[in-house]
């Protein structure tokens, strides 16, 4: 075995242990039933019970604090973090952008599961709407319109559109998620450019959504949404088309 390979095993091996004890961490949390906010063990505590030094145990809770399961207070200690998606998005954000730079694969991927979660939900969301949630989506859409013919730009409302319309659902996991794919989503969009579509069209596509949910068509609303996607697909494939000729 060369002197390489043998170095490289020895990462490997390693980065292996540390995984390791970030799950003998998280296993640990799992069954002292702590929840989000709980104190956990002291570093003290938690060398003597994992039974290892503190240097190791501080690098794997490092790692850990960046994955979100973790939140470290200096001066106060350290507590299960409260759930958030951040590592999250800034992880898929990354893989986004950086396939940007070659075939845009991952970057479509990405755009293609949100449109899964949108399309695939709609249907569910419109069965737990009432004219109320009608009445604030369309409040949503006369903001764009109006933005759209000053010439403005409308993504905030946009956003805010996109979250309004799975909120009957009342799945806070589900919100996070929206949430993570809208930074995704808006990432991507800043990578490759602006669309050149007129802010007016991109507008009437919402008025399309909200107009399908009103008349009950979850197929229709799916379509509408289909179609609203569509437009970036598009714009990351021809991105690649024309970088190849």
């Amino acid at each position: 075995m060369s002197v390489r390979s043998g170095t490289q095993g020895a990462r490997f091996s390693a980065q292996n242990r540390m995984r390791a004890l970030q799950t003998d961490i998280m296993n640990l949390i799992l069954e002292r039933r702590l929840s989000p906010g709980d104190p956990m063990p002291t570093e003290a505590e938690l060398s003597e019970e994992l039974g290892i030094g503190r240097n190791t145990l501080r690098e794997a809770l490092k790692v850990l604090q960046a994955l979100g399961v973790v939140e470290i207070r200096h001066g106060f200690g350290m507590f299960v973090a409260p759930s958030n998606f951040d590592a999250l998005a800034d992880g898929l954000t990354f893989r986004g952008r950086l396939s940007l730079q070659g075939t845009g694969h991952e970057a479509m991927e990405l755009v293609d599961i949100r449109q899964a979660l949108e399309t695939g939900l709609i249907g569910a969301a419109m069965a737990e709407m009432t004219s109320a949630d009608h009445a604030d989506l369309d409040e949503l859409v006369t903001g764009m319109e109006v933005r759209a013919a000053a010439g403005k730009n409308f993504s905030d409302i946009d956003a805010t559109f996109h979250s309004r319309l799975y909120s009957p659902l009342d799945n806070q996991v589900l919100a996070q998620l929206m949430d993570v794919f809208w930074q995704v989503y808006s990432e991507i969009q800043q990578a490759i450019g602006h669309s050149d579509t007129p802010l007016i069209d991109i507008a009437s596509k919402h008025r399309a959504i909200l107009d399908a949910i009103r008349t009950g068509d979850a197929v229709e609303a799916a379509h509408t949404l289909d179609v609203h996607f569509g437009g970036l697909r598009e714009r990351i494939a021809g991105l690649h088309a024309s970088e190849a000729q």
